[in-house]
């Protein structure tokens, strides 16, 4: 490019090309075929440059040479070179290449005018660059208006410097910016600010960092430097002396840090960077920013100036508060004790003049109730043989009723047992639960005061308070309190108890006369009762045995009921039937998203959205879970059936509310018509079962009928799976070994062991012939672990590189994965450093704790982790650095893109991939290489190693081990 940066960006700043149009314009004074090229320039508005059309190179390359020289050059090519340089210190070059020669008048006016053209040019840019300056004074003095005003705003610190950053940002290129405040005497900063789109650290303002412990931070290079510092940061780190730590972030393009000031020494920084190429930070923007950060610097002095003064004043106010209080409590404890001392004459009162204990009981309450929190109060006592514990009176948010109970190990027992009053709050409830010393009775409170009640030097009772929420919580003032009220009311209790005795006595002989009378029609009615009550209970067991307990719907059970019934009518030339069998679409999710209430009501929706569509002779079951099956008469054949299942799909998919969502179910459906060689509805629901599977597995939302293909399909499937078992015990299966080739020099550094199947009728079977069928059966952790055993036996009988097997996620679920490995290992002999485990990415998203947990078990035994594929999952990329990945697997899609050389996709995501693994210091293998084209592309890119066709095919072990 022959024009400078700077004038490029003035010329567009400008709407348009003015050097070009003024060197388009004097062409057209020359003759046909002419070019010319106009530069300009002065210490004001830089140099400009501009050509006609078809102005050749050479040209404009010598008049940028012309205006940049203080002399001619030694030779012009061109017809016309002239230049002007006025007094001011302008200059102005005019180059023209001319078709046919100028007289010398023509030749002297067109250069004056030419000269006069760019002159005029000049001014015209001075004024632009005047413009520009004031407008830039303008929105400068407007910025720092703005952060003064922020100083004295009721902002917190972030939120102010979050301001002053939106303010920068008007100004300059600061989208990435960062506020430090320095303390010189404990050599430590502090981060008041940060933001920054491509660095993840997360700012705590109240953290302090000292400089000792950030020896490679470029901010601590600035703050010992004290000046400013502008370059890419690996430039500014050669200056300052400063190394390379990627915990302090990653590199950016352009660093712009200046320090702040504080009576000339460093208080602090501020940052801005940026990671575009295209972006530079100029010696305007270091002085706009320096002269930013004092202004800032004075902002945020005199926001710390202003917190203080608030802080100074809170502690004034909390002293006179304190003092306040202090002269409260004094008052407050003189009214307590006139309180209590007209509770305890209350009390001594009610013993004389209570009519009953329940009334005394009741008064009591209502004294303590004055004195503390008493919502939650229990008087128990004693028996005369203190065997039995009768709560006399309670009244309680959680037990208002408190049945009599032999004398045992509960709080009410443990206070009486030793005597004195127990102020327990829940940790000490629990340590005595712990400890055995008391039993757990109801509620568990969180504070628990209980005093016991004495009588002539015996304990007959206690009395209790309890808060169950946390902000009640009872004190020692408490305690001594209702110790002094415990004292009296033991006492009025003993006279109101032996009053009362007298008045019971006399009225239980009335009592029992009454209850005598009444006692053998009571033993009538019981009677009578019981029986309707069994008779209740018989038919609500036979109801919830045919019946699902959440929807109401008949059950399993029930539906195999009317199966057997309907099978038993279609033998004997009966009408024919169906059943559909319903399963709801990534109901999981629901459960384990919004909780399995919610799952419970979507499922009870479900049910009524189904009974609410098919017909009154038709029969709906749930059969568990998310399973619905209907019953369904087909007599003009499967139509009908059809029919209803679009209605039932239709009715399923509308939008339904459930614990505050909208949720927007769908269903898979299978159909399974009757036919004779079903002899049990289990049959009939197995065959529907998989026809719904089948319309899961091609579409959700989607109905399909069980016909012979799939019959004849399960049967295979179910013959393969007993092929699959007897392989197992007869141990059918044998590792064959890839090749792993180092690209560089096509050394075989290592083999990768895959699976293969000898059958005994087949031949050899590869993994995607019955690994589904091993998954879904749950054999394929056997036959893995098979494959293991042969592996390692053959690393412990030979000599070589490493062998690297496949292990499925399925294994990093089991408990005892590395044990059992290990054990295989230490049994053959074999050095675990030979031996290599492959992952895939859904391995590391599974159990991502577990999954790091058995990896680093591993690595400490030699063992190291390869990522299988790596680039078909979608989340394993935020995973990567967590794990100890030694090598990626480039999957062969990637590589089989690298054949067309025209896949710029595919080149750049396996680019992507390598520099992924080069900075993380992970090695690379790319898969699937079966062409040269492959094979050099991947040298190419930097790939450290291969394997495929074109570098070995899989082979059994004699020829490769």
């Amino acid at each position: 490019m022959l024009f400078n940066s700077s004038a490029t960006a003035r010329e567009d700043a400008s709407g348009g090309h003015a050097p070009a149009r003024t060197a388009q314009a004097l062409c057209r004074l020359l003759p046909p075929g002419s070019a010319v090229v106009v530069g300009c320039g002065d210490g004001v508005v830089g140099r400009l440059h501009g050509a006609s059309a078809e102005a050749p190179e050479w040209l404009q390359a010598l008049v940028a040479q012309t205006l940049a020289a203080t002399e001619l050059p030694p030779s012009t090519t061109p017809t016309v070179l002239h230049v002007h340089r006025t007094a001011e210190g302008a200059c102005v070059v005019i180059g023209a290449q001319v078709r046919q020669p100028l007289d010398a008048a023509y030749r002297t006016a067109w250069c004056e005018a030419a000269v006069a053209f760019g002159l005029n040019l000049l001014d015209t840019e001075r004024m632009r660059a005047r413009i520009e300056g004031l407008e830039k004074s303008k929105q400068l003095q407007q910025a720092l208006y703005e952060i003064a005003d922020l100083a004295g705003a009721d902002l917190e610190m972030s939120q102010m410097l979050q301001r002053v950053h939106a303010v920068l940002e008007s100004l300059m290129y600061a989208e990435n910016c960062y506020i430090v405040e320095y303390d010189e005497d404990q050599q430590s900063m502090r981060f008041l600010y940060f933001s920054d789109r491509h660095d993840d650290f997360v700012a705590d303002p109240e953290q302090t960092y000292f400089l000792r412990d950030m020896p490679h931070s470029l901010t601590v290079g600035l703050l010992r430097h004290g000046r400013a510092v502008r370059g890419p940061s690996e430039q500014v780190r050669e200056r300052l002396q400063v190394g390379y730590n990627a915990e302090h972030g990653p590199e950016s393009r352009d660093w712009l840090g200046v320090p702040m000031l504080r009576e000339g020494r460093v208080c602090g920084a501020i940052v801005v960077q940026n990671y575009d190429y295209a972006l530079r930070y100029t010696d305007a923007d270091r002085a706009l920013l320096a002269y930013v950060a004092q202004h800032v610097q004075t902002a945020m002095d005199r926001r710390h100036a202003q917190v203080q003064l608030e802080r100074r004043v809170h502690l004034r106010t909390q002293e006179l508060q304190r003092a306040n209080r202090d002269l409260q409590d004094e008052i407050q404890e003189r009214k307590r004790a006139e309180t209590l001392q007209l509770a305890l004459f209350r009390i001594a009162e009610l013993a004389i003049r209570s009519e009953s204990l329940q009334q005394f009981y009741t008064e009591v309450h209502a004294i303590v109730g004055g004195l503390i929190d008493a919502r939650n109060l229990y008087i128990a006592l004693l028996s005369d043989d203190d065997t039995m514990l009768e709560f006399v009176y309670s009244v309680d948010e959680f037990t208002p009723y408190r049945p009599q109970r032999r004398r045992g190990r509960g709080l009410t027992e443990y206070v009486m047992r030793v005597r004195r009053p127990q102020l327990l709050e829940l940790p000490d409830i629990d340590a005595l639960l712990a400890q055995g010393e008391v039993q757990e009775y109801g509620q568990r409170p969180y504070s628990w005061l209980g005093v016991p009640l004495f009588d002539e030097g015996e304990v007959i009772g206690a009395i209790v308070v309890q808060s169950y929420i946390a902000k009640v919580r009872f004190t020692e003032h408490d305690q001594r309190l209702l110790t002094f009220v415990a004292h009296n009311v033991g006492s009025g209790l003993a006279r109101q108890r032996a009053q009362e005795r007298l008045r019971l006595a006399h009225a239980e002989l009335e009592q029992r006369v009454d209850e005598r009378t009444r006692e053998l029609a009571e033993v009538n009615e019981q009677l009578l009762a019981q029986i309707a009550e069994r008779w209740r209970a018989e038919q609500r067991l036979t109801h919830q045995a045919l019946h699902d307990a959440l929807t109401g719907l008949p059950n399993r059970s029930h539906l195999l009921d009317r199966l057997s019934e309907a099978i038993s009518r279609a033998r004997g030339g009966g009408r024919t039937f169906a059943v559909l069998f319903l399963d709801l679409d990534r109901f999981k999710l629901v459960n384990d998203s919004i909780g399995h209430a919610a799952g419970d009501e979507m499922l009870v929706q479900v049910a009524k959205r189904i009974v609410s569509t098919i017909r009154g002779q038709d029969v709906v079951a749930r059969l568990g879970g998310d399973e619905f099956a209907v019953l369904t008469p087909c007599e003009h054949g499967l139509d009908g059936a059809r029919e209803l299942a679009r209605r039932l799909l239709h009715v399923l998919g509308q939008p339904m509310w459930v614990a505050g969502r909208e949720l927007f179910p769908s269903g898979s459906l299978g159909i399974a018509a009757w036919h004779p060689r079903y002899h049990n509805g289990e049959e009939m629901l197995r065959d529907a079962d998989a026809a719904m599977y089948r319309a899961k597995a091609q579409t959700q939302d989607r109905c399909v009928v069980f016909d012979e293909a799939m019959r004849e399909a399960a049967l295979r499937s179910l013959d393969l799976e007993a092929d699959l078992r007897r392989a197992i015990n007869n141990r059918d299966f044998e590792p064959f070994y890839q090749p792993i080739v180092r690209l560089r020099d096509g050394e075989v550094i290592g083999h990768e062991a895959l699976l293969r199947w000898r059958h005994e009728s087949r031949g050899l079977l590869v993994p995607s012939q019955f690994i589904d069928l091993g998954e879904e059966s749950g054999l394929i952790e056997q036959v893995d672990w098979l494959l293991y055993a042969q592996v390692i036996r053959r690393l412990a009988q030979s000599e070589g590189g490493y062998v690297s097997v496949n292990v499925s996620p399925r294994h990093f679920r089991s408990p005892d994965f590395t044990e059992r490995l290990f054990g295989l290992i230490d049994t053959a002999g074999a050095d675990p450093r030979r031996l290599r485990v492959e992952i895939t990415e859904v391995a590391l998203l599974d159990d991502a704790p577990r999954t790091l947990t058995i990896l680093q078990a591993l690595r400490e035994r030699g063992v190291l982790a390869q990522l299988d594929d790596f680039g078909t999952g979608f989340s394993a990329l935020s995973y990567l650095h967590r794990f100890p990945i030694s090598v990626l697997k480039i999957d062969q899609s990637f590589v089989a893109g690298l054949q067309d050389e025209g896949s710029t996709g595919s080149h750049a995501l396996v680019r992507g991939i390598l520099a992924l693994a080069s900075t993380l210091g992970i090695e690379t293998v790319g898969e699937g290489i079966e062409t040269e084209q492959q094979l050099a592309t991947l040298r190419e890119l930097g790939c450290d190693y291969g394997q495929g066709y074109l570098l070995g095919r899989p082979a059994a072990a004699p020829q490769l081990l």
